[in-house]
């Protein structure tokens, strides 16, 4: 039974951002886990999970990466490290500043647009590979939306 509450902590975790405990438990409850707040706080203590804030300035939940450093959100990765995005046919080049590319490239990565083929990151370059044109446009305007620059 700890397994699968514990799969279905990290599933809800990843999938959503949960403010509270009292949150977690409200929706493992819709999942027919009955967990008490106790179990629940050694759970999340077990899990290491770890309280983010969001770009809206709201906590939540979120996973820590190996050795306990927590992920930042892309949104937050992008107004930080972007510097520019342009775009050629369905190629997407996206700049940050020298040594900064791999971290941005993984955010962007883990996000898991449809769109895109294939990222790949040198030292201040990434080249996203999109399905389309269409697609390039659609997700270079994403971007720069995230990150708050001008079109």
């Amino acid at each position: 039974m700890k397994t699968q509450r514990h799969a279905a902590i990290l599933r809800l975790v990843r999938s959503r951002q949960i403010h509270s405990q009292e949150e977690l438990r409200g929706l493992l409850r819709t999942e027919k886990i009955d967990v008490t707040q106790a179990t629940l706080s050694r759970d999340v203590h077990e899990l290491q999970l770890v309280k983010a804030t969001g770009p809206d300035g709201e906590s939540y939940y979120a996973l820590p990466l190996d050795g306990g450093v927590l992920r930042p959100h892309l949104e937050q990765l992008l107004t930080t490290l972007l510097v520019s995005v342009d775009n050629v046919g369905n190629l997407l080049v996206v700049r940050t500043p020298a040594g900064s590319a791999n971290a941005l490239a993984s955010a962007l990565d883990r996000h898991g647009w449809d769109d895109v083929v294939g990222t790949v990151a040198g030292d201040d370059t990434i080249l996203m590979v999109t399905r389309s044109e269409a697609a390039c446009l659609v997700l270079a305007e994403r971007i720069r939306r995230m990150a708050r620059l001008e079109g």
